[in-house]
């Protein structure tokens, strides 16, 4: 007895991607469908917004606040560092209430020195955080209002900060 093995000419039939492929492209044509719905707000969208669309009134603006503006003249700083001199060119304008306007003026020469003297203590390491004008402008309103009083200023408006 020899076991004798057959071999036959036949191969297994391929699957068809036919099936797959179909399948394909109904996924996408469902996602994309699905996205589109809810995007725009047929599927999940709230009616709300729908309302306030079509119940719009025209919208009657405040008036804006009665402030004027003191300008402060530019000045250099030189800031302390390791190394070689660095300078800080700073400018700002002063926001306050227009009857507030002439006391602000009056005060202006103290309101210079203490800003003066607060950028002079600063390091080049505290000005270059991608975040600091905006700690560095509520340390100076803060500064500003002390001297010359809380409802006299009510903001800073920082026109030039430029680091040589």
């Amino acid at each position: 007895m020899t076991d004798e093995t057959v071999e036959t000419d036949e191969t297994p039939k391929k699957a068809s991607k036919l099936p797959l492929i179909i399948g394909i492209v109904l996924a996408l044509a469902g996602g994309g469908g699905g996205f589109f719905a809810v995007y725009s707000g047929m599927i999940l969208g709230s009616d709300s917004a729908s309302l306030e669309e079509e119940t719009v009134a025209p919208k009657t603006s405040d008036p804006l606040p009665d402030v004027s503006y003191v300008g402060l003249d530019p000045f250099v700083v030189s800031l302390t560092s390791g190394g070689g001199a660095d300078y800080l060119r700073f400018r700002a304008q002063l926001e306050v209430p227009s009857d507030h306007q002439e006391e602000v003026e009056r005060v202006l020469p103290r309101v210079v020195d203490v800003l003066n003297g607060y950028l002079r203590a600063l390091s080049t390491a505290d000005i270059e955080s991608p975040d600091a004008l905006v700690k560095l402008r509520s340390q100076m309103l803060r500064r500003v209002q002390i001297v010359t009083g809380q409802e006299r200023v009510s903001d800073l408006l920082v026109m030039e900060f430029v680091l040589n």
